[in-house]
């Protein structure tokens, strides 16, 4: 216990000291946990053999990115990208990975190694690259947006490349196994195992059966499963089941030999159609980070630094080389595709690096005898050395890409925003009805509520909601907060909707909050928390009575409507000023500034039934 708790205590220690260091510095949280764990590992010797298993248990940081934007992906949406898949990432994959297999065979090595190679070094860093360009807003650019489609496409490609290495498999090296004992090498899974015993055809039906299982759970049984799950009321459990979802299906996706995170990528875009889409990537969200933080700590404390110096200056060379080689084709790609200025630069630059699959791959090409073990070693630190610069990578882009003009694509017309621009917090009557005008008026919203029955109700006649305490932070950002225009806060709980406000006011002040209240008092709080405009659910149909009452007593409907048009005015004018006096620590008698207010506006009604003008009251008023 005390070994687990000390090593707990030094990478955390490493994590909190180093991350917020280098952001401060501009370097970007990657290359802080990179740097912490080189210096907690090779430099100062307080981590050690443990390092690689810890290594295991972080990949799953990655099992879990790709869930969370298979979440972010519709099925129609996938779809729509496939020419961009297909192109970008395709052509970049090829190139790529005959270039480098090319080059490997050029200088002696064997056709299937150099192959093996290849395809080995043509992925990137989907962890560094995604993680970098959301801390540096540059997701949702052309050029993020670019490389989203690539790494995407790279992703996929891991299924067909774990497929054909053992294709690859030289003998030579498996009968060097068994005389030197490398159990790591010569081992799998007795499933895999049997598997592969199995003929193409049988192996191949056992495959696409885990696969269409995983289809046949994302699309039936997890909606009834999370229903009955919400009904507890207990947010663990709910967490607990989003996490024995990703760990469930990544258990069969490796148990049938294919790769967990791509299992996970097609259940999250399964699942993005979900009501429970943001709740789970809310859920998910914090353990993916720190998975992918202790990830990348490993990287940097698992450097082999015997032999990262006894043949320092052949990696450094093979390093650059292959970033430089990458760079290239990933230039000529984009350029053939359309992409131009600042969004070419991006794109290359981001994805010039080797990517966390390739420790994946080096090590199943191992086990598999495609690849001699100090080969697969020596190549380790080469991707590990290109993920580590990856971060100077984008410093590099920073500095140049300011001198540059982001020029749109010609292809990449294909949106991954979340779907609404308005997002409606509460289903109930009052938020349903600004959800259908906002609707048949062409704005897309994102509808949220807390309440598991309503929502399915609702998603069974036609409309798209999402489970969800709209209180929580992180399930806002979930929703697509930061690219919100308007929130509205259509829920019944005053307390819960001043707790939305003063949460979104501090961190996303640009979004317009329309909030509803159901009384002066309401009013007055959420005007103090910075609501924009607040709206008292029945004022405007207590006008509209008023308004028939007077065409019932005789008044002409102009006469009327410019009555109540003119009451309104006043009463927002008065209702504005009152805000501005009421102090939440004092009652109504304490206040005297809101006691002269009141007073003021007794008189005026007074003089108005005496028949005295008033004057028309000017002023912007927040409440209704």
């Amino acid at each position: 216990m005390d070994s687990v708790l000390y090593q707990a205590f030094i990478y955390l220690t490493a994590a909190v000291v180093a991350v917020p260091l280098a952001q401060r510095l501009g370097f970007g949280s990657v290359l802080g946990y990179l740097v912490a764990g080189l210096i907690i590992g090779p430099l100062l010797g307080l981590v050690g053999a443990e390092t690689t298993e810890l290594q295991h248990f972080a990949e799953f940081g990655v099992v879990m990115m790709l869930f969370v934007i298979g979440l972010e992906l519709e099925p129609r949406a996938l779809w729509a990208m496939r020419h961009q898949l297909v192109g970008l990432g395709g052509a970049q994959i090829i190139l790529t990975t005959l270039a480098i297999a090319a080059i490997a065979v050029s200088q002696g090595i064997h056709l299937s190694v150099s192959i093996a190679i290849g395809i080995t070094l043509a992925l990137s860093s989907t962890a560094i690259v995604m993680q970098t360009l959301d801390e540096k807003k540059l997701a949702r650019t052309d050029g993020g947006r670019s490389s989203f489609f690539v790494l995407l496409m790279q992703d996929i490609a891991v299924i067909p490349a774990l497929a054909l290495l053992p294709l690859l498999a030289i003998p030579g090296l498996a009968t060097l196994a068994a005389i030197t004992g490398d159990v790591e090498a010569s081992q799998a899974t007795e499933t895999q195992v049997w598997i592969a015993a199995q003929t193409p055809l049988v192996a191949s039906a056992i495959v696409l059966g885990a696969v269409g299982l995983v289809g046949v759970v994302g699309v039936f049984l997890v909606g009834p499963l999370f229903r009955y799950i919400s009904h507890s009321k207990m947010r663990e459990i709910f967490i607990a089941t989003a996490l024995l979802l990703v760990i469930a299906i990544a258990l069969l996706m490796s148990t049938v030999g294919l790769s967990p995170a791509l299992g996970t990528f097609m259940a999250g875009v399964l699942l993005a159609n979900s009501a429970y889409r943001h709740e789970l990537e809310a859920d998910i969200e914090p353990f993916k980070g720190l998975l992918l933080g202790l990830f990348f700590i490993t990287v940097g404390a698992g450097i082999n630094t015997f032999l990262l110096w006894q043949s320092l200056w052949v990696i450094i060379v093979l390093t650059l080389s292959l970033m430089l080689l990458k760079f290239a084709i990933l230039w000529i790609v984009g350029w053939g595709f359309g992409l131009r200025g600042r969004t070419q630069l991006l794109f290359a630059l981001s994805l010039a690096q080797a990517g966390e699959f390739g420790f994946v791959l080096l090590g199943f090409a191992t086990q598999a005898h495609v690849m001699p073990r100090p080969l697969a070693e020596l190549l380790g630190l080469v991707v590990a050395l290109s993920m580590f610069l990856t971060p100077l990578l984008f410093i590099m882009f920073d500095k140049l890409g300011a001198r540059l003009t982001e020029v749109m694509p010609e292809h990449d017309d294909i949106p991954i925003d979340p779907d609404g621009k308005v997002i409606i917090a509460g289903l109930g009557r009052f938020g349903q009805v600004v959800n259908r005008l906002m609707l048949t008026n062409g704005h897309p919203t994102t509808v949220i509520d807390g309440n598991a029955e309503t929502v399915h109700r609702m998603r069974m006649l036609g409309i798209k909601a999402f489970l969800g305490d709209v209180t929580r932070p992180e399930l806002m950002v979930a929703a697509g907060i930061a690219e919100a225009r308007a929130v509205v806060i259509a829920i019944d709980d005053s307390d819960k909707a001043i707790k939305i406000v003063e949460n979104i006011k501090k961190t996303y002040p640009q979004v317009h909050l329309i909030v509803r209240a159901s009384s002066r008092h309401d009013v007055y709080r959420l005007y103090a928390a910075g609501a924009d405009d607040i709206v008292r659910e029945t004022f405007d149909s207590s006008v509209r009575a008023a308004k028939y009452t007077l065409r019932a007593l005789g008044v002409h409907p102009y006469d009327a409507e410019r009555a109540a048009d003119e009451f309104v005015i006043d009463d927002r004018k008065m209702l504005l000023e009152m805000a501005e006096d009421w102090d939440p620590r004092l009652q109504v008698h304490e206040n005297p500034a809101l006691l002269a207010r009141m007073r003021a506006q007794n008189l005026r009604i007074e003089r108005l039934l005496r028949g005295e003008a008033d004057g028309p009251p000017t002023g912007k008023a927040r409440g209704d």
